[in-house]
């Protein structure tokens, strides 16, 4: 499977695209080779052919790195000198600088997340004991903010803070050119929309095919929700619609089926998300998908009546409620009509084939177990296919910490940077929930257990599902590494010692479930019961013909 690959390599000239580890690779006849490394500190760039690779670490192989490919796109004369090699966080620091040096670069510019931090740093560390001459480049959201304060940026050369599309290209020039340079850390300016080079093209053919393409309309938010970064954007601008759509026309054309719309607020200039809209229903094909995010409580008429339009499997929304506490709103500075908000995500998931994915983060200033159990219950009945259960993190450089004091935020000093506990939640209640997200991953939002999962739950839901979850953790102290075969048994048997009187009904239908599954082994071979089993053979069989009749 294309998720089982471990990096990618792009190389990129005006008229060649080409996939490293393949046979195409940039015309040496046009380019020079690069300058051996040496372990000298007085290493010097051959002016005539520096090499330049932009790196980064992906969650999974099937994620694009679409801020790699911006640089790309604006490096000008210094792009017939430049690859992309993409990793995964799971390759080991080791065999990523070894594919790295095998390029023989001068300069490596990586883009660093909160995801990917702790592995970028062993690289860099690593990078900088084997090659110490090649300068390194931070960028990115992760090291744009109390910058001077992080492992990582002690052991780069520089590093770019802010909006970097063109701000990369003026320093790799400075230190082609052994221009001065008297800061480490530079802070990029803003960048104008219409100044940009456009990165669409540079997505491969291997891209396209198997992987999912990241795309923007607009950038930056309105809104100014404290836990997210996009609250330090001033408005949200849009890109002239006219050519946006021309590159989209070509990646489609090229074969694009996989987009993934990174704008904050989607439909929040109505007008525009109607033309993107109906660009695609144009065009759609039964392997079209789209993945948007969305403001849930502005779904004007003419919007939901293109909606309904489109096809099973086309379209993916994601939708940020977060809470539904009107209080823990105000405090991170929250605008959203709850009321409007139910009745639209009803409205999707009964008149659309869109696939619903609702946001909820536990651990917001002012929150409550009881007032965050109440905003799950709320949205549990508003039928969406998937809740993520989000637990706050202290995004460098978000407003939430202001609240650190009044409310006793107290956060994990080490990636991802949880809440560990707060004024109203303790350490212990805490980890209940992230248990809980934990489980609900595993069985509310996979959709192996759509069949039983209703059966187990009653009108309060968290109640439900949290006790079925302390069961289990209880009985194997697991979280993690569960099968998928001994997750079916361990939710049987806890609906047995919890919800006995629904324990045949649930049976019946989570045997619907396993055989949706399509796993090797036999459902009969499974250990549905918490204490062995003392009835008859007779009152076996009359058990097993009353599953069977409740299955039909």
């Amino acid at each position: 499977m294309a998720e089982q690959k471990t990096q990618s390599t792009l190389t990129v000239t005006p008229s060649q695209l080409s996939v490293g580890n393949s046979r195409h690779f940039i015309d040496t006849d046009s380019i020079k080779s690069s300058t051996t490394v040496s372990h000298d500190s007085r290493h010097k760039i051959d002016k005539a052919a520096p090499k330049i690779v932009l790196a980064t670490l992906n969650a999974r192989y099937f994620h694009t790195s679409f801020g790699l490919r911006y640089l790309y796109a604006n490096l000008k004369e210094l792009q017939g000198f430049c690859e992309i090699k993409e990793f995964i966080i799971q390759t080991r620091a080791i065999d990523i600088v070894e594919q790295l040096l095998a390029s023989k670069p001068d300069i490596i510019g990586f883009g660093v997340y909160i995801w990917n931090i702790v592995e970028t740093t062993d690289v860099v560390s690593l990078l900088k004991v084997i090659a110490p001459e090649i300068k390194i480049i931070l960028g990115g959201p992760e090291v744009s903010y109390e910058t001077e304060q992080q492992t990582i940026v002690a052991s780069a050369d520089y590093v770019l803070t802010g909006p970097a599309d063109l701000s990369f290209y003026q320093l790799c020039k400075d230190i082609i050119n052994d221009a001065p340079l008297e800061k480490k850390i530079l802070n990029s300016k803003p960048v104008e929309l219409k100044e940009l080079a456009s990165p669409y093209q540079y997505y491969t053919d291997e891209d396209l095919t198997h992987r999912l393409l990241y795309v923007e309309a607009s950038r930056g938010c309105p809104f100014k929700c404290e836990f997210c970064l996009s609250s330090l954007d001033k408005t949200s601008v849009p890109f002239e619609i006219v050519l946006f759509l021309e590159q989209m026309e070509i990646l489609y054309n090229r074969g694009a089926r996989n987009f993934k719309f990174i704008d904050r607020t989607f439909n929040l200039n109505i007008n525009t998300t109607m033309q993107i809209m109906q660009f695609f229903l144009d065009r759609m094909t039964d392997d079209l998908y789209l993945h948007f995010e969305v403001v849930p409580d502005h779904l004007p008429r003419k919007l939901k009546a293109l909606l309904a339009q489109f096809p099973p499997g086309s379209l993916q929304f994601e939708i940020g409620i977060q809470t539904f506490n009107t209080e823990v709103q105000k405090n991170i500075s929250r605008k959203q009509n709850n009321a409007k908000s139910k009745e639209n995500l009803i409205w999707l998931k009964d008149n659309t084939h869109a696939h619903i994915h609702a946001d909820l983060i536990f651990g917001l200033p002012g929150e409550t177990f009881e007032s965050f159990k109440d905003s799950f219950n709320q949205l549990y009945h508003c039928r969406p296919h998937e809740i993520q259960m989000g637990i706050l993190k202290r995004l460098k450089g978000s407003p939430i910490i202001r609240h650190t004091e009044a409310f006793d935020l107290r956060f994990n000093p080490l990636p991802p940077f949880n809440i560990l506990s707060t004024d109203r939640v303790s350490f212990a209640t805490m980890q209940r929930i992230n248990r809980f997200a934990r489980y609900w991953d595993m069985i509310g939002n996979s959709g192996r257990f759509k069949y039983s999962l209703p059966l187990m739950l009653s009108d309060e839901p968290f109640d439900d599902f949290m006790a079925i979850t302390e069961w289990i953790f209880n009985k194997t102290g697991q979280i993690h590494k569960i099968n998928l075969k001994k997750l079916f048994e361990l939710i049987s048997q806890a609906v047995e010692a919890l919800y006995p009187q629904k324990h045949a009904l649930v049976i019946a239908k989570i045997e619907q479930d396993y055989h949706a599954a399509k796993l090797k082994s036999l459902f009969s071979s499974l250990h549905l019961y918490a204490v062995p089993q003392t009835e008859t053979t007779v009152k076996n069989k009359s058990l097993q013909r009353q599953q069977r009749h409740m299955s039909k």
